[in-house]
């Protein structure tokens, strides 16, 4: 399992437009085979500013949704809205504390 973090900046007219899209897709993505955690934070001080955090079994479940459908059309109305370039980091998880 690996964490895949998404850093991603809007127009700050076009971020309803933004999570509204996300809420219409949020359930199709978590429920992406592989995909076993999906969350989305907002800055606190740049309210422009969203992070996607996403659990993946492995690279080849990541690279099965880049390449599908779903992500294809999600991400065609998301990026029409970025101010900014997108980010993303896929790491691994060392340490948990409940």
């Amino acid at each position: 399992m690996f964490v895949r973090i998404v850093k991603m900046g809007f127009q700050p007219e076009k971020i309803d437009e933004f999570l509204a899209n996300f809420e219409e897709n949020k359930a199709k993505i978590r429920g992406f085979e592989g995909c076993l955690f999906l969350e989305l934070y907002r800055g606190k001080d740049n309210t422009n500013q969203f992070f996607t955090y996403s659990y993946w079994k492995d690279e080849e479940s990541l690279e099965n949704y880049r390449n599908s459908e779903l992500f294809k059309n999600v991400w065609a109305k998301t990026k029409v809205f970025f101010n900014e370039k997108p980010e993303a980091w896929s790491v691994d998880k060392l340490v948990t504390l409940d």
